[in-house]
């Protein structure tokens, strides 16, 4: 199937129509517009300097129902301790930076531009892009940013710099939303940590239904608020 180029309308071609790989379309730009529009459909931007942006909808497709989340005992003792504290939307350009600095410190390449950090600080102005913040002291120890549209909060990327610190920022945002009525979160890629903690693989046309079914408004919920709810759930 051909890779479409995107004009300066914020319109893709139908996600079913992407590459084996899952490259859907290249081009555009990483306006709120076209972005919001690309989340609403399953399809998001990975590409890395010089490329031009690259747009991808997979499948089959890491998903993580809000009240499948598997939270091991031990993880579960771990997070009941005051040990860290739990934010949101506290420093949400700090974390993406920190997402970004864990892997080009281990000489990894990240996909976290210049120009797409701005691109989601501005969608986090918007109220659509939200952080979690898991802190020991006033040191990040782990955090994850993502968008939420309606009932389907899309994750983005997430990182440690202590044991557990990014699984402790998962359970937290998983404990938020199910109080928010969230159903899904796209994962997007599959990996061994997500697969443990509940998460599955299902079809690109699932993919759809699911998108179809949870998101029927594109009002972005604004800034999450920080309460003492956090932790009691599990």
């Amino acid at each position: 199937m051909p890779v479409f180029r995107l004009t300066e309308e914020p319109f893709f071609p139908d996600p079913a129509l992407a590459e084996e790989d899952g490259l859907l379309a290249v081009g555009g730009d990483l306006s709120p517009g076209r972005l919001i529009t690309a989340y609403s459909q399953g399809i998001f931007p990975w590409y890395s300097d010089p490329d031009p942006i690259l747009w991808w909808y997979t499948s089959p497709r890491l998903v993580l129902f809000s009240e499948d989340l598997h939270v091991s005992k031990r993880l579960a003792r771990y997070y009941r301790k005051p040990l860290f504290t739990i934010t949101f939307d506290q420093c949400f350009e700090r974390v993406m930076i920190a997402c970004a600095t864990v892997r080009t410190d281990k000489g990894e390449a990240t996909w976290i531009t210049d120009e797409m950090l701005q691109a989601y600080v501005n969608l986090h102005s918007l109220g659509y892009a939200h952080s979690v913040e898991c802190w020991d002291g006033n040191q990040l120890a782990g955090g994850l940013y993502g968008i939420l549209l309606d009932r389907v909060f899309f994750g983005e990327s997430m990182f440690s710099t202590q044991n557990n610190g990014s699984k402790i920022a998962l359970v937290a945002l998983v404990d938020y939303l199910q109080r928010k009525d969230v159903k899904l979160i796209d994962c997007q890629m599959t990996t061994d940590h997500l697969l443990s903690m509940g998460a599955i693989e299902i079809s690109g046309k699932s993919f759809s239904t699911y998108l179809k079914k949870y998101i029927t408004t594109l009002v972005p919920d604004g800034a999450w608020t920080n309460d003492s709810k956090t932790r009691e759930h599990l």
